[in-house]
C-alpha cells in the first residue's frame, strides 16, 4: 500500500528514492563493449543467442520486412500513429533555429552556423514492452534537424523478427536503417561500428541499466542524449479531483517497472486516503499488476501539503520527470513551476497524452536532472559552429590589446601571432 506523509516527515531526497538495490553492471558492460569492438558482427550474433535466445544470419532488417509489417498493421493503429507523428512534427518544427551573423565596423563579421549531426543512432527498447512511441519521439526531431542517416537498433524477438509495431512506427517516422540488436552490445555497435552496423555520431533513446551504463561508457567517443533513470510522475491535485483519475495517472508510471516512482502531493488528507483506496482497487485489475504493486509499495508516496502553492514548492524541490497539475485554472500556477521535464496542465491532460500523442517529446530528464537539463528536442540533433572574420584594418586596431591579454596569461606565441602581421620587415 502506498505510504502517506505530512510534508516534513520525508525529505525531498527520499521522495523518489529507489528501495531496490542498484545493480552494478559497469564491469559486465565494459566487457561487452570490448568484445563488440574486437569481434564486430560475430559478437553481436553471439550476444543475440545468449541474451535474446535467437540465432541471426542477418542483423539488418530488410525493406521488405518493414513494408510487410506496415501493410499488415491495424489500420486504426496506423491512423493514430500518423496523427501522433503530425503533432510531434508541428511541435518540433517550432524548435528549429537559424544561425546568425553580426556585422561590425571595418568589415568585421562574427556569427554562428547550425549544422545537422550527420549520423544518429536510436535505441528502442524491446524487452518487457515494446515502445513504438519512442521511435516517433526520437526519429522525428532528428529528421526535422536534417540528419542524413537515422539508424535504429532494437532487440529481436525469439523468432528473429522485430516487433511489427516498431517497424510500422519506423516507417512513419522516416528511420533510415534498422538493426536487430539490443542491450549494451547495440550501444557499442553504434559507437564503434561493425561490419554491418554503421558508426554514428550521437546515440539517443531509453533502455535498461545495461543500456544506460553503455551510453555512459561510450560518451566521448560519441555524444548521447542523457542517462535516463527509472520513470517518475508527480501529481499535484486538490480534493476537487476524482481520486480514481489520479490513481490511474499514478499507475501509468508505476506499471513501467518496479523501480518507477509515483508521487501525489495534495492539500487534503481525506483526498489522500481516497486515492490510496483507489490504487488498491485498480492495481489488481492491471495486466502488469505485479510490477505496479512493487513500484507503489516500495517507491510510491502521498504527501499532504499546507496548500497548492506549497505543493508546487515540493515539486520544485524534486524536479520530477512528469508533473501533473490537476487543478482548476492550471495556467494560474504554471509560472510557479521551476523544475520539471514535462508539465501536464488540468484534469484532462494525463501523462499518457504526452507519451503518445500531443506533440511535446516524451524523452525527459529523470532523477532530479530537470533542474539543469531539458527534454529531447531538435537541438539534440544539431551542432553549432562559430565563425570570425576581421579585415586587416579591423585587426590592426585590436592586435596590441590581444597581445597584451595573451602576455598576461604567459602565452607569448599567442601574443606574437597577433603582432607579427604588423611588424616592419627588415
Amino acid at each position: 500500500m502506498i505510504k502517506i506523509y505530512k510534508y516534513g516527515e520525508v525529505s525531498s531526497e527520499e521522495i523518489f528514492s529507489r528501495q531496490d538495490p542498484i545493480v552494478r553492471v559497469e564491469q559486465a558492460v565494459s566487457e561487452i563493449i570490448a568484445e563488440v569492438v574486437k569481434n564486430g558482427d560475430k559478437a553481436l550474433k553471439a550476444y543475440a543467442e545468449k541474451f535474446d535466445k535467437v540465432s541471426l544470419t542477418e542483423l539488418e532488417v530488410g525493406k521488405e520486412e518493414i513494408e510487410k509489417a506496415y501493410a499488415a498493421a491495424d489500420k486504426d493503429f496506423v491512423s493514430v500513429l500518423e496523427q501522433a507523428a503530425e503533432n510531434i512534427r508541428k511541435f518540433h518544427l517550432c524548435q528549429v533555429r537559424e544561425g546568425f551573423s553580426l556585422k561590425g565596423e571595418d568589415g568585421v563579421v562574427v556569427g554562428q552556423k547550425i549544422t545537422p549531426i550527420e549520423k544518429v543512432g536510436l535505441y528502442v527498447p524491446g524487452g518487457t514492452a515494446a515502445y513504438p512511441s519512442t521511435v516517433l519521439m526520437d526519429a522525428i526531431p532528428a529528421k526535422i534537424a536534417g540528419c542524413k542517416e537515422i539508424v535504429m537498433v532494437t532487440p529481436p524477438a525469439k523468432d528473429g523478427n522485430v516487433n511489427p509495431d516498431i517497424l510500422t512506427a519506423a516507417k512513419v517516422a522516416g528511420v533510415t536503417r534498422i538493426f536487430k540488436v539490443g542491450g549494451a552490445q547495440a550501444i557499442a555497435a553504434l559507437a564503434y561500428g561493425t561490419e554491418s552496423v554503421p558508426k554514428v555520431d550521437k546515440i539517443v533513446g531509453p533502455g535498461n541499466a545495461y543500456v544506460a551504463e553503455a551510453k555512459k561508457q561510450v560518451f566521448g567517443k560519441v555524444s548521447i542524449d542523457m542517462i535516463a533513470g527509472p520513470s517518475e510522475i508527480l501529481v499535484v491535485a486538490d480534493a476537487t479531483n476524482d481520486p480514481e483519475f489520479v490513481a490511474a495517472d499514478l499507475l501509468s508510471q508505476a506499471e513501467h517497472d518496479v523501480n518507477a516512482s509515483a508521487v501525489l502531493v495534495t492539500d487534503d488528507a481525506a483526498f489522500a486516503e481516497a486515492v490510496s483506496s483507489a490504487l488498491e482497487r485498480q492495481i489488481p485489475q492491471l495486466p502488469r499488476s505485479e510490477i505496479a504493486r512493487k513500484s507503489i509499495d516500495n517507491n510510491g508516496k502521498i504527501i499532504v501539503a499546507a496548500d497548492l502553492h506549497a505543493a508546487i514548492d515540493i515539486a520544485n524541490e524534486i524536479a520530477p520527470e512528469h508533473l501533473e497539475l490537476c487543478v482548476d485554472e492550471p495556467f494560474r500556477y504554471l509560472d510557479e513551476v521551476k523544475h520539471a521535464g514535462s508539465i501536464f496542465l488540468g484534469k484532462y491532460s494525463p501523462e499518457a497524452l504526452g507519451d503518445y500523442f500531443a506533440g511535446p517529446n516524451h524523452t525527459l530528464p529523470t532523477s532530479g536532472t530537470a533542474r539543469f537539463s531539458s527534454p529531447l528536442s531538435v537541438d539534440d540533433f544539431v551542432k553549432k559552429s562559430q565563425y570570425i572574420y576581421y579585415t586587416p584594418t579591423a585587426f590592426e586596431k585590436v592586435a596590441d590589446g590581444i597581445a597584451a591579454f595573451a602576455e598576461k596569461e604567459g602565452l607569448h606565441a599567442h601574443a606574437k601571432s597577433a603582432t607579427i602581421r604588423f611588424e616592419t620587415k627588415e
